[in-house]
C-alpha cells in the first residue's frame, strides 16, 4: 500500500509541476529529446534515437517538429562534416529556464501556504528517506 500512495502521490505533484512548467505543448518524446540534448549539449538523430530506443525516421520526425518550433537547430559536426549535431537554440534554453523556475516558485509557495514549520520538517525528512531509496 505504502508503495502504491508514494506512486499516487508523485504522479500528482509531477502532473501538477507539469501544469505550472508551461511545456503544455510538447509531447512526451519532444521533452525527452530536449532534456537529452540539454544533458548531452549537441547530438545526431540518430545517435539519439539509438539512446531513446526508436527509429531514426522516428527521431527524424520528432527533431523536425522541434526545428520548425524553433527549439533545436543542426549545423555540421565539425568532426565528421557529413553529420549533423542538433543542439538546443537559446530560445529553448529560455524556455526550459523560465518553466523549471515557475514550477520551483510554484512549489516553494505551495509548501510554505500548506504546510506549517513543523511539517515542512517532516517533509524534509521524508524527502531525505525518498532520496535514500532512489540512491545507487
Amino acid at each position: 500500500m505504502l508503495a502504491a500512495d508514494i506512486r499516487t502521490v508523485g504522479g500528482k505533484l509531477k502532473r501538477r509541476l507539469r501544469e505550472h512548467g508551461g511545456r503544455n505543448d510538447l509531447t512526451p518524446s519532444q521533452i525527452s529529446v530536449l532534456l537529452r540534448l540539454e544533458k548531452d549539449r549537441s547530438a545526431t538523430v540518430s545517435s539519439m534515437a539509438r539512446v531513446e530506443g526508436m527509429r531514426p525516421q522516428s527521431m527524424s520526425a520528432i527533431v523536425t517538429a522541434l526545428q520548425e518550433a524553433g527549439l533545436v537547430s543542426g549545423a555540421p559536426d565539425p568532426s565528421d562534416g557529413r553529420q549533423i549535431l542538433m543542439s538546443l537554440t537559446p530560445k529553448c534554453l529560455k524556455r526550459i529556464q523560465e518553466g523549471r523556475a515557475a514550477r520551483q516558485d510554484w512549489l516553494t509557495t505551495t509548501i510554505s501556504q500548506k504546510l506549517s514549520a513543523h511539517e515542512q520538517e517532516k517533509l524534509h525528512a521524508a524527502l531525505e528517506l525518498l532520496t535514500r531509496l532512489v540512491e545507487d
